[in-house]
């Protein structure tokens, strides 16, 4: 079964930087649009990025501008550049399928604080 492993979170001042990687422990091709959600604390998991297998991207308006997602099939990675991060963005980041037939085990996540 496939394992998604999420890495690159921190403690981050507002308007700092993180990159995240969500690396697959198989091949996912470019079969599977891909998703980056994040989970605030009291708060449901939210969708605020996506791609496809082709490399087009959509964005929740909270992250628009801001967040940037890739993907590396070669390497079964899937990337999330955030820029000019907030407070509110302060969450535990998970990626997986966006398609919920296509959904594989939740990952750890990686937690980003943000915070002066």
């Amino acid at each position: 079964q496939v394992q998604l492993v999420e890495s690159g979170g921190g403690l981050v001042q507002p308007g700092g930087s993180l990159r995240l990687s969500c690396a697959a422990s198989r091949s996912i091709g470019s079969f599977y649009t891909m998703g980056w959600y994040r989970q605030a604390p009291g708060k449901q998991r939210e969708l605020v990025a996506s791609i496809t297998g082709a490399g087009s991207t959509n964005y929740a308006d909270s992250v628009t501008g801001r967040f940037t997602m890739s993907r590396d099939n070669a390497k079964n990675t899937v990337y999330l550049q955030m820029d000019s991060l907030k407070p509110e963005d302060t969450a535990v980041y998970y990626c997986n399928a966006v398609a919920t037939f296509q959904r594989m085990p939740w990952g750890q996540g990686t937690q980003v604080t943000v915070s002066s």
